[in-house]
């Protein structure tokens, strides 16, 4: 998904390790994307920047799509309509927990995403994609998107290319089950890359249960509630809002409050040191790596293509333009506040 905000906010974050074990509750800020998403945005937030090499988490839904209007005034009324627009230096992760999303890059991708088949883009030095709610799609959107940054090592280096698993690992826990997106929890790993050490999972906690979630000392993990509301210490984050635990555990005891089930994402992964700047839709490690990435991507429009970002093939409409840059100099700075 495309940061689709005119005035989009400097972000800057890593360079700076984990705390040991806490619980901090993570509030969400609501976003309008363009003129039909709004969304719940945990990270970054206004303490925590990253979880590992997760920097980005907006959470989305569920928008009830039945009774579609003809227009795309109304925030939720057509689902999701993200014209073609750019990344740099990192990944994007696709999570459905509802409905359906059509996805095309500019590799030649067409894909659908789907509850439960996990969609993952590596953009490396350049790729543009879109993605569309179709008309005749599922009556609810209900969903995740998140970026995960590019190593230094890698992000200019890799290849542009996209993925999609439709048959991820399951998750069995004595009171809970789940699919493991990305990474390894309990013994159970996934095929999707990743190119630091990262975990993502979907859980789903049985009512009034309490399960004990194996965690990785050497990582820091956040749980983002999506369903019901979870028991963590003396936190109770409901749906919506965000737990982060931390570094330096072994387990955790997750309760599922209330009489339904509570489910959740869990994010983690080793606290991700270098420092980053992120603007608009780009992560570089410069002012003037943004600046480059713009001029591109603006380029691009004008001659319907370049070498860093080609055509997205299939999309009837116009590419998104990039907002104009702030009048200071984008700089780096700590993960956390």
């Amino acid at each position: 998904m495309s940061n689709l905000e005119d005035d989009p906010a400097e972000g800057t974050c890593g360079g700076e390790g984990a705390d040991g074990p806490v619980l901090e509750l993570l509030e969400a800020r609501s976003v309008v994307l363009g003129r039909t998403t709004k969304v719940r945005r945990l990270l970054p937030n206004k303490d925590r920047r990253m979880v590992g090499a997760w920097c980005f988490v907006d959470h989305y839904g569920p928008d009830d799509l039945t009774g579609r209007v003809d227009s795309y005034d109304v925030p939720g009324e057509r689902g999701m309509l993200v014209p073609p627009h750019p990344h740099t230096g990192l990944q994007t992760v696709s999570w459905l927990f509802e409905g359906e999303i059509e996805h095309r890059d500019s590799v030649g991708s067409h894909a659908m995403v789907r509850p439960g088949e996990l969609n993952i883009m590596t953009a490396g030095n350049g790729i543009a994609h879109s993605e569309v709610s179709l008309p005749d799609g599922p009556p609810t959107l209900h969903g995740a998107q998140l970026w995960v940054a590019l190593p230094d090592s890698q992000r200019t280096t890799v290849t542009p290319h996209f993925n999609a698993y439709a048959d991820l690992p399951a998750l069995e826990l004595d009171g809970a089950r789940g699919t493991v997106m990305i990474g390894t929890v309990a013994g159970v790993t996934s095929p999707a890359p990743a190119y630091t050490p990262l975990v993502g999972a979907d859980v789903q906690i049985d009512p009034g249960r309490t399960v004990s979630l194996p965690l990785a000392q050497a990582f820091e993990y956040a749980v983002l509630v999506v369903g019901g509301s979870l028991g963590i210490g003396e936190l109770t984050p409901g749906f919506g809002e965000m737990a982060y635990l931390g570094a330096g555990r072994n387990e955790i005891e997750l309760i599922a409050q209330g009489d339904e089930p509570a489910r959740f994402l869990l994010l983690g992964g080793e606290p991700f040191e270098e420092q980053l700047v992120m603007w608009w839709n780009f992560i570089g490690r410069t002012h003037e790596e943004i600046v480059a990435a713009r001029d591109e991507w603006m380029a691009s429009i004008d001659a319907h293509g370049n070498d860093r970002f080609p055509l997205v093939p299939g999309y009837d409409g116009d590419a998104l333009p990039a907002p104009a840059l702030p009048g200071t100099r984008l700089k780096p700075r700590a993960r956390r506040r």
